[in-house]
């Protein structure tokens, strides 16, 4: 059980159901479930859904243990870019989602590693997430670091934090960007409504940044190289849509219309650079654009 306490410092007279979801992270429909099963106390006393706090009022939210499931190893083929004792380097395709979860246990990026490593992978994030430093989507394909041992993670976590580490992706966007150039300065949090949905806010929000670069211009469509300067969830995605230029085939933060020769975003983490944390040589990969991404290219050009 995690307990979470926060207080409400506006006088807007917010949901509790809304503040509960942001003060845990989660969606709208999993904050009413905890405030309907006595989760939520609020000054005390257990919480209605529709209740409306005012300022100055203590939320207690007791955050139930998730549930454990087990984790089996999986033997799916792996691009492994690089690997040594401490960490490995993985060129990840489009489609494969990177750890399990809810209805979704089988076929991860998890699995296929528990099978390459074994026992070698950091725990810090749990049976779940073994190895995981960071993520990128489901659709985006590209290049993800992976740590054996909780030294390496910690130390590559820190760089993440830091913002000390090197994160470059391309891109298909919407439209033809009026730049060449150009820096998205703009914070990111969850979406107000959409809880499952990040974006562009002052509510909740982190500090985000995004450089972007044309590659080549197509009149309805921009090939772009970007540099991430944060790590938020979904933010090339969040921050292209933010300026009018979407990314090609993203269903959620773009047109509904669909592009049959896409599944998803056309998105592609194409490099990293970090300093190994055990060594503190620096090391940079770069993968080549999959498939899909050169033959969207090719179409539309």
């Amino acid at each position: 059980m995690t307990i979470l306490t926060k207080t409400c410092d506006s006088n807007d007279r917010i949901r509790v159901d809304v503040f509960v979801a942001e003060m845990g992270d989660i969606t709208r429909s999993r904050s009413a479930k905890l405030i309907d099963d006595g989760c939520v106390t609020v000054n005390g006393k257990i919480a209605a859904k529709n209740l409306k706090l005012q300022f100055g009022d203590e939320v207690i939210l007791n955050m139930p243990d998730p549930t454990v499931y087990n984790v089996t190893a999986e033997e799916i083929e792996l691009d492994i870019v690089y690997e040594d004792d401490d960490l490995l380097v993985v060129n990840k395709p489009k489609g494969m989602v990177v750890h399990p979860a809810a209805g979704n246990f089988e076929g991860t990026l998890v699995n296929a590693l528990m099978h390459h490593c074994g026992e070698s992978l950091s725990g810090i994030n749990g049976v779940m997430r073994p190895g995981i430093v960071h993520r990128i989507d489901k659709n985006t394909s590209g290049l993800l670091m992976v740590a054996k041992n909780d030294t390496a993670h910690n130390g590559l976590a820190l760089q993440i934090k830091e913002h000390s580490f090197t994160r470059e992706y391309e891109a298909v966007v919407y439209g033809n960007l009026k730049n060449d150039s150009g820096i998205i300065d703009a914070p990111i949090g969850r979406h107000p409504v959409k809880r499952k949905q990040m974006a562009v806010t002052d509510k909740g929000s982190k500090h985000a940044v995004t450089h972007y670069t044309v590659i080549e211009r197509f009149g309805d469509f921009t090939h772009v190289r970007l540099r991430l300067e944060t790590g938020r969830t979904h933010q090339i995605r969040v921050h292209m849509a933010y300026i009018g230029h979407p990314v090609a085939g993203d269903d959620v933060y773009g047109p509904k219309k669909v592009i049959t020769s896409l599944s998803g975003q056309c998105l592609h983490a194409k490099k990293v650079g970090f300093v190994h944390p055990i060594t503190n040589e620096y090391l940079e990969f770069e993968s080549e654009l999959p498939e899909y991404f050169v033959k969207f290219l090719k179409g539309i050009r």
